[in-house]
């Protein structure tokens, strides 16, 4: 028996891998998060699996479903969305099964971050503009951030921000970035990116909180933020330079 941990992706249901919709497919028992994931992946279960919708369960109570699992042999998949290893809580899930010595797997997933980058039809790092991109949360309700983790300290490193889980904490993200990155830091807040719903409100940190407000943006939105939102007149990367060699393309003579 095996617990396969899937990334079911940021909501559009053919942006899930092959890998892991063949094993929704053949598991007889499926756990899913399901604020976050699309029923049509779900609906490809067979017809006689277990099929709960975690959003309402405990972490005892998923346990529980586990070894139950485990008693009877039937493989689990545990659907998340986006990708297990981002703010999917599978590190506690896993630390049980290690204790109860069940076997499990991770599948990966298109992560949110990924898919705002597609809505917007940006690269995230940009030669000379942005090399690194942090992805982050803030603390309302949630657990709260470690000691040296802050959103300030993160935005010091000048690259890409990809603030998670903080929609409804925009205010206190906009007066946090606006000293270390400027006023005119270009600023994105993508609604359920991949989706059909899929929304998307730009700006500058001087302007992105009303106009994500006059969207109505609440929650199950991803904000980037960093010069890389809004490059131009970047150089190009030495990638493709014809004066740049490499194993793939060494120097002609």
């Amino acid at each position: 028996m095996t617990v396969h941990f899937i990334g079911a992706g940021p909501g559009a249901p053919d942006l899930i891998t092959v890998r892991g919709l063949e094993l929704i497919r053949s598991a007889p028992v499926v756990l899913y998060a399901g604020s976050l994931v699309p029923q049509e992946v779900i609906a490809e279960a067979p017809d006689d699996a277990r099929v709960l919708d975690t959003a309402a369960m405990t972490l005892d109570e998923i346990e529980a479903e586990f070894v139950a699992a485990d008693a009877a042999g039937k493989d689990v998949a545990r659907v998340h969305s986006g990708d297990p290893s981002l703010y999917g809580a599978t590190a506690e899930q896993m630390r049980r099964l290690d204790r109860l010595g069940i076997d499990y797997t991770v599948t990966p997933g298109v992560p949110a971050f990924a898919a705002a980058a597609a809505a917007l039809g940006i690269e995230l790092t940009v030669p000379g503009i942005a090399q690194t991109v942090t992805l982050t949360r803030t603390a309302v309700r949630a657990t709260a951030m470690p000691d040296g983790e802050e959103l300030a300290a993160q935005a010091r490193s000048g690259g890409t921000l990809a603030i998670h889980l903080s929609t409804a904490n925009l205010a206190n993200v906009v007066r946090t970035l606006a000293p270390v990155l400027g006023q005119d830091c270009p600023v994105a807040v993508v609604y359920r990116a991949s989706q059909p719903d899929q929304k998307i409100v730009t700006g500058t940190l001087a302007t992105i909180r009303e106009r994500a407000k006059a969207a109505g943006f609440i929650r199950s939105a991803l904000i980037l933020a960093g010069p890389a939102l809004a490059a131009g007149g970047f150089r190009e990367s030495r990638l493709y330079d014809p004066a740049h060699h490499h194993a793939s393309r060494p120097r002609r003579r």
